[in-house]
């Protein structure tokens, strides 16, 4: 068995779960930059799918974990345990880094380690295991995954941008305001800083892959700031 093989099977048993079309494993550990010719053999189109079957597993998951729970909650659950930096961080207790196919570009700008990379990985993989072994295969995954997170989620479950308007306007003070501070990363995987600000007090900041998880980012580092919320506060 050569080294591929080899390394497939030790992704696979951090999966627990053996691909029959092994194919679909590579097509979902490929970023576009190692088939630039071809961008249907990336990551992309099984990240697409991935991301919709894992909203509804953890859907499924979180109806199963929280009979009483009305829709209000179960949406900002939802919204917690299926965001890119949670499946980054699932794409990093699976160690799936090692197994990825770069080009030489994203080898050498620390691709392995990039988190909107990661993130997108993990969904591909779900997406991936859909194909190959159905629904209740990729639910399966999901679940080992992300069951931990269910019951302790690692952020307040309520919208930080939302919370902080209502806190700000309950003092008579002006709407809480957004800026754009930094912007780093290629095109494909970009990093944003925002910093948030409000009347009278120092300016809180934020990073995302994305402008508005930057400034979800902002409003919840302020929040903690200035003991608004606890870093326990999951309501």
């Amino acid at each position: 068995m050569g080294r591929k093989s080899a390394d497939t099977a030790a992704l696979e048993a951090q999966l627990a779960y053996s691909f029959a079309d092994k194919d679909l494993l590579k097509r979902a550990l490929t970023h576009v930059s190692a088939s630039p010719s071809d961008k249907t053999r990336s990551y992309q189109r099984l990240e697409f799918l991935g991301d919709r079957v894992l909203g509804l597993s953890v859907a499924d998951m979180l109806l199963a974990a929280f009979p009483a729970a009305e829709e209000g909650e179960l949406s900002r659950r939802l919204a917690e345990l299926v965001r890119k930096e949670s499946c980054a961080e699932v794409a990093l207790a699976w160690d799936v880094g090692p197994h990825l196919h770069l080009g030489d570009g994203e080898v050498s700008s620390g691709a392995r380690r990039n988190r909107a990379i990661l993130a997108d990985v993990c969904e591909a993989i779900v997406g991936a295991v859909f194909l190959d072994g159905g629904y209740a295969a990729a639910r399966a995954l999901v679940e080992r995954a992300f069951a931990a997170r269910l019951h302790a989620p690692r952020r307040p479950l309520r919208d930080a941008k939302t919370a902080l308007q209502e806190w700000a306007q309950g003092r008579g003070l002006p709407a809480p305001t957004y800026e754009l501070v930094e912007r780093s990363g290629p095109d494909h995987a970009p990093e944003f800083v925002v910093g948030v600000n409000v009347e009278g007090m120092a300016q809180a900041q934020g990073r995302g892959t994305a402008k508005r998880n930057a400034e979800q980012a902002a409003a919840e580092a302020f929040l903690l700031r200035e003991r608004i919320w606890t870093v326990n506060q999951d309501v």
